[in-house]
C-alpha cells in the first residue's frame, strides 16, 4: 500500500469515527436530558418509579422514608444525568461523560431489573430500552475516547 493510499485509508477512518462519536454523543445525552423534565417536575410516571425504589429501600433500610428516598434519587439521578449530558457533549470530557452515564444508567437497569419489571406502567419496556441504548452508545464512547481516561488511557 503506498503512503498516499494509507493516509486516505487513515482519514476516512478518523472521519468515521468522529461521527460515530458524535452520534453516539447525542443519542446518549438526548435521551438522558429528556428524562429530566420529569425527573425535576416531579412527573407522576417519575415519581411512581422513584417511590417504588423508596419501598424497596425501606424495606431493607427501615430508617428511611419512603417520600425521602423517593425525593433524593430522583432529583439526585437527574442532576447525575445532567452532569453527564454536558461532559458528553465536551470533546475533552467524553470519557468522564460515558462513565457517569454507564453508572447513572446502569442504576437504572438494575433497577427494572430487579423490582420495577422491564415495563414500567404499559410503557411496552421504553424506558428499559432507552437505558440500554444509553449503555450501548456511552460503551461505544468509552471504547472510542479510551486514550483520554487519565492513568490508564496511554496504555491503550
Amino acid at each position: 500500500m503506498s503512503p498516499a493510499t494509507a493516509l486516505a485509508a487513515m482519514k476516512r477512518t478518523g472521519r468515521w469515527m468522529v461521527a460515530l462519536s458524535w452520534a453516539c454523543r447525542a443519542i446518549a445525552a438526548v435521551i438522558l436530558l429528556q428524562t429530566l423534565f420529569f425527573k425535576f417536575t416531579a412527573a407522576p410516571e417519575s415519581v411512581y418509579i422513584f417511590t417504588k425504589l423508596g419501598v424497596f429501600v425501606h424495606s431493607y433500610a427501615h430508617f428511611l422514608p419512603v417520600e425521602t428516598v423517593q425525593a433524593s434519587a430522583r432529583i439526585g439521578s437527574g442532576v447525575l444525568e445532567l452532569i453527564a449530558s454536558i461532559l458528553l457533549l465536551i470533546p475533552r470530557s467524553v470519557w468522564a461523560g460515558s462513565l457517569l452515564a454507564i453508572a447513572a444508567t446502569g442504576g437504572a437497569i438494575i433497577s427494572h431489573l430487579t423490582f420495577l419489571g422491564i415495563v414500567v406502567q404499559d410503557d411496552g419496556g421504553l424506558l428499559f430500552a432507552l437505558a440500554i441504548a444509553v449503555v450501548c452508545a456511552s460503551v461505544t464512547l468509552l471504547y472510542l475516547h479510551r486514550t483520554q481516561v487519565p492513568v490508564i488511557g496511554k496504555r491503550f
